[in-house]
């Protein structure tokens, strides 16, 4: 097991999928690429509804439902935390303690639960750093 892991965020699954950002979606695939060569991605149940959601419903070239369900089944052998009320609590703390979305919350909570140091994100401030987890934006 690796001593950290990196947890993705539905955006950079969302990106590799998206052929209208082309630019985007270059740079998602490397680095999911990246980390099934290094063996330490990670994600929640959160980022792979919220992956089905957008992919299927609103990018502009939309995956059908067994594309998706395809890319889920991948994703889904990597370390995944199964959301609980715990971290729905936890998730809400955080909201409240630093003012982050509820949602952004969720996946910091999720990646520290599973041992994460990095969370790669378009949608968090780069280079924030929340209760020893770093907010990395691969397209900068």
């Amino acid at each position: 097991m690796p001593e950290a892991r990196t947890f993705v965020d539905t955006n950079i699954l969302i990106y590799a999928h998206d052929v209208t950002e082309r630019s985007k979606q270059l740079e998602a695939r490397a680095v999911l690429e990246e980390l099934w060569d290094r063996a330490d991605g990670a994600l929640s149940t959160q980022v792979l509804q919220e992956f089905y959601n957008g992919a299927t419903r609103k990018i502009p070239v939309p995956l059908t439902p067994p594309e998706a369900r395809g890319v889920i089944t991948d994703y889904a052998r990597w370390p995944l935390v199964m959301l609980d009320a715990d971290l729905i609590i936890g998730a809400s703390e955080l909201e409240e303690d630093l003012s982050l979305s509820f949602w952004d919350a969720l996946i910091v909570v999720a990646a520290r639960q599973v041992g994460a140091d990095t969370v790669l994100s378009e949608d968090m401030q780069h280079g924030q750093l929340i209760d020893d987890v770093r907010i990395v934006n691969p397209f900068l």
